[in-house]
């Protein structure tokens, strides 16, 4: 896997990836990686590599990268600025405005954003202090706005959270097409990105509702990446057996992971393994819901009896 052995204490690392002209790779599992871009020829694009990531970038175009997912890392115009984002509070202002800003907040959302249990007229100076200090550490034009205030990014901006719901729709789209090895990227960035705590060590209604979001996306891009590297094969099978097992942990009655399960130990030659993995659902189902494996599940079974 691109990055599997890049440490994450080491901020001058060089990750290297592939991918078509317009399209860079992605290497989103730790922050303060730098990603370069490496044009393909069409041979290996035909290979799992294609189409790695979905953000068009370039070594030559400063990018404004926000990680909010793990450590927050903020990169402004190729410049690190999170140390310069006011304490905690300052972090949690910024990361609210960055999830919200295609609309306007007015003071109020964000006073709630930042104290949810306390009346608002109580937190008014600490605020005021708090986005004073936020603006000066941001620069001039990116916090537009008073009485309703809205965070300017840019077009070309990139926020972890915003790339892992498109990465996974557009694995998802490519595996309902069939398209396995292009499915491939796509859904371990969602992976990447989704399996990190949003904003660790925080608490607030907001931050529930954006973790709840990110775990539906863990969980398809599982179930996306499970279906992509089954569909490739070869090498690749030990990869779907590990995420469908580790679906089926996250979700017991979701029938897709072992589904996949089963037809990848069945192309592994261990069928007798892949029944039992029916049997286990079998039981599952009938003592968490009193139902039977859907007629899906059973095609796959009644393929294993005549393999």
């Amino acid at each position: 896997m691109i990055g599997s052995h890049v440490r994450s204490d080491r901020f001058n690392y060089v990750v290297v990836g592939v991918a078509a002209s317009n399209e860079a790779a992605l290497a989103s599992d730790e922050s303060g990686h730098r990603v370069l871009l490496i044009v393909c020829t069409p041979a290996l694009l035909s290979e799992c590599w294609h189409d790695l990531g979905i953000h068009a970038m370039t070594p030559s175009q400063p990018l404004t990268r926000i990680q909010l997912c793990g450590p927050t890392v903020v990169e402004w115009d190729g410049e690190r600025i999170d140390g310069r984002l006011p304490g905690r509070q300052g972090r949690l202002l910024f990361a609210f405005l960055v999830l919200n800003r295609h609309r306007l907040a007015t003071r109020d959302n964000l006073v709630e954003a930042l104290w949810p249990r306390q009346h608002p007229s109580a937190t008014e100076a600490g605020f005021n202090a708090v986005i004073s200090k936020l603006r000066k550490a941001l620069g001039p034009g990116v916090i537009d706005g008073r009485s309703s205030v809205r965070l300017q990014l840019g077009a070309g901006a990139v926020v972890d959270v915003e790339t892992a719901a498109k990465a996974v729709h557009q694995a998802e789209s490519r595996v309902a097409l069939g398209q396995w090895k292009r499915a491939w990227g796509p859904s371990l960035v969602a992976l990447l990105v989704a399996e990190r705590e949003f904003l660790p060590g925080e608490d607030a209604p907001w931050i529930d509702e954006e973790r709840h979001h990110l775990a539906d996306i863990r969980l398809r891009a599982l179930e996306s990446y499970a279906a992509a590297s089954l569909g490739t094969g070869g090498t690749e099978l030990p990869a779907a057996i590990r995420a469908a097992r580790q679906l089926i942990h996250l979700v017991p009655v979701r029938e897709s992971g072992y589904q996949m399960l089963m037809q990848a130990l069945a192309s592994q030659g261990n069928v007798a393994e892949a029944l039992d993995v029916y049997a286990r659902l079998r039981e599952v189902l009938r003592e968490e819901l009193g139902v039977s494996p859907s007629a899906k599940t059973q095609a796959v079974y009644d393929q294993l009896l005549h393999a």
